[in-house]
């Protein structure tokens, strides 16, 4: 009898510990992650294909997320690990405001670096990843759920707008400071005619080096692309005046999870097209000065009255200048500031130097991605730089949106040296006290291939 108990005592325990185990099994299954699909609900997680294992290669997925009627999409990221490039260009994520790649684009990303919170200005996103063949990693892991909009008066955070002049604000503004986990993202549209100058009156965000965490940013156009970033900002230095080259601009402000502060006030307007100088005020007005001032030689032509050619004008100048109307401190400039724009482009484009010498004689050294050239004063050029490597820095700016790194240069001739968009190069030259890196004529660059990264390695490891 005892013997009898003793077994129905065990098989009881067996089955008490395998209901236990099996309960145990059912409550810590981990979620399966699909290749994309349709995600309809308050709120849930998101993941790459097999996550948290290595996602798969050469694959294209698109998840469609919905929350319900009068909510919006927040996305915040919990681990993100997709094989980095400065410029996103194998394996990454793109997200979009609403559920089709037509709509605004919220943000590419790839790397290590976790995105910020992104917000949709709907009840919708898609979120779209795709890989190639190599280096894959172990994807990414979001949450998603459905908020309602933050408002400060009767102003959404972000959306589109097609007034002339209006204002962009943080949320909470000026109440209270923004709250984290933040993506607002306006749309501002003028007249085809027209332009659009932002001008702030107030600015404290979160400060950081490569304005990582939190930042406002500003693109040409209706989509976040490098090409056309105007600027990013952060801390508490308030922006120069920003204006656009057409009659579109996004901005983008993003605040992360943590430190947050008393946001930004600005407001827009629409100015007539080719009425930029009187937003650059001091910097450009010497540029502009250089490059109108020799097209207006009214003085000179007074006297001259009969004498319209430019060869008779440009002759007469040195004559009829300085003993009636100009001082003669005042020829000096009017001869010195022709001067620079021949020195700087000389006819003959020549490297100074071999790639040993100019390395140790530059204050950076780069290699990148020519993304953008404009014109800029005295017949320089501007141009974003996205970085591939950067092998000497000093006081180079460098800023950073997601994994993409740029740095903004400035050549002061658009002849010498030579470079088109779209193409890779090695660059070396100065820095400026604005921290912008600076071209002469003679500065080292070339295009840039695989093999040169061994070579300038071993040149940046030995003394020079």
């Amino acid at each position: 009898m005892m013997r009898v108990d003793c077994i129905r005592g065990l098989l009881l325990l067996l089955s008490l510990s395998l209901g236990w185990t099996k309960a145990q099994e059912t409550n810590y299954t981990r979620p399966v992650f699909y290749c994309g699909g349709d995600l309809v609900a308050e709120s849930g997680f998101v993941g790459s294909e097999g996550f948290p294992s290595f996602y798969k290669p050469n694959s294209k997925c698109t998840w469609r997320i919905t929350v319900p009627e009068g909510n919006v999409v927040e996305l915040s990221f919990r681990i993100f690990d997709l094989e980095a490039d400065s410029q996103c260009r194998y394996d990454y994520l793109d997200i979009y405001n609403g559920h089709s790649n037509l709509v605004q684009k919220l943000g590419r990303f790839c790397g290590t670096f976790r995105p910020g919170t992104q917000v949709s200005t709907t009840n919708t996103m898609m979120l779209e990843m795709v890989t190639d063949e190599e280096n894959q990693s172990r994807g990414f892991l979001a949450h998603f759920i459905g908020t309602k909009p933050y408002i400060s008066g009767e102003q959404s955070c972000g959306g589109k707008m097609t007034k002339s002049q209006g204002e962009i604000k943080t949320p909470n503004w000026p109440d209270g400071k923004y709250p984290p986990g933040t993506t607002c993202t306006w749309l501002i549209t003028v007249e085809p005619d027209r332009v659009i100058q932002v001008k702030f009156d107030k600015f404290v965000l979160e400060a950081d080096t490569y304005c990582r965490f939190d930042y406002v940013a500003f693109f040409n156009g209706g989509e976040r692309d490098n090409s056309r970033l105007i600027g990013k900002y952060c801390g508490d230095q308030t922006p120069q005046p920003i204006i656009t080259s057409g009659n579109e601009l996004l901005v983008q402000f993003v605040s992360d999870l943590s430190v947050t502060s008393d946001g930004f006030f600005a407001y827009y307007t629409s100015i007539p097209r080719g009425s930029e100088p009187p937003i650059d005020k001091s910097r450009p007005r010497v540029g502009s000065a250089s490059s109108r001032r020799p097209v207006r030689p009214a003085r000179p032509e007074r006297p001259a009255v009969a004498t319209r050619a430019p060869i008779p004008t440009t002759t007469a100048a040195p004559k009829y200048v300085p003993p009636p109307r100009v001082s003669p401190t005042r020829r000096v400039p009017n001869r010195s500031r022709p001067g620079p724009q021949k020195p700087p482009c000389p006819r003959v484009c020549k490297r100074a130097g071999n790639i040993k010498t100019s390395f140790c004689s530059s204050e950076f050294v780069i290699t990148g991605t020519v993304t953008s050239l404009a014109p800029g004063p005295r017949g320089s050029v501007t141009m974003n730089v996205s970085l591939i490597k950067a092998y000497k820095s000093g006081r180079l700016t460098i800023t950073q949106a997601g994994e993409t790194m740029s740095v903004k240069l400035v050549s002061q001739c658009k002849r010498c040296p030579l470079v088109r968009r779209g193409a890779n190069y090695i660059i070396m030259g100065q820095v400026d006290e604005e921290g912008r890196g600076t071209l002469v004529p003679g500065a080292f660059t070339a295009p840039y291939k695989v093999a040169h990264h061994k070579l300038l390695m071993n040149i940046n490891n030995q003394p020079c």
